[in-house]
């Protein structure tokens, strides 16, 4: 690609989920990927999601849980949802950016029967799995745009 892809990434608190992907489309995107996070009702990023991206190797310092209000007026190719919540409050954003909503489960939220460790683990683990299999997925859209114009 030579053009950085822009992707906003919301979710309701920006404390875990959006977080998570955040970074980790950073890690497996580079440079081909301009990326951020915010929150419908931005709080502070829960303690498990810095602890669960460390054991990926995927150091949190530096983020912050921040409000879509910060990116208002600003253009993204992809805005991706990662919860119901942000989706249905996902104001519009200029230019054309394509909206994509993944749905994940809140690891925050109690679950009877689950370890709150657990959870946040899982979350991660399904993230990174759909983010590698974006990222595959743009980089060969790319590739055949490249052979085209060629």
């Amino acid at each position: 690609m030579s053009d950085a892809l822009r992707v906003l990434f919301l979710c309701s608190e920006n404390a875990c989920r959006s977080q998570m992907a955040e970074a980790i489309l950073r890690h497996y995107g580079g440079a081909d990927f301009e990326v951020f996070s915010a929150g419908t009702e931005p709080g502070s990023i829960h303690p498990l999601t810095y602890a669960v991206m460390a054991e990926s190797g995927l150091d949190l310092a530096g983020h912050a849980s921040k409000p879509m209000s910060l990116f208002e007026g600003e253009c993204f190719d992809y805005i991706i949802t990662v919860c119901d919540r942000a989706r249905d409050r996902c104001p519009t954003f200029p230019g054309d950016s394509e909206r994509i909503h993944w749905r994940f489960d809140d690891p925050a939220e109690s679950v009877e029967g689950q370890m709150p460790l657990e959870r946040f683990r899982r979350v991660r683990d399904e993230l990174r799995e759909r983010i590698r299999l974006w990222v595959t997925a743009q980089r060969g859209l790319a590739r055949r745009q490249a052979a085209r114009s060629a």
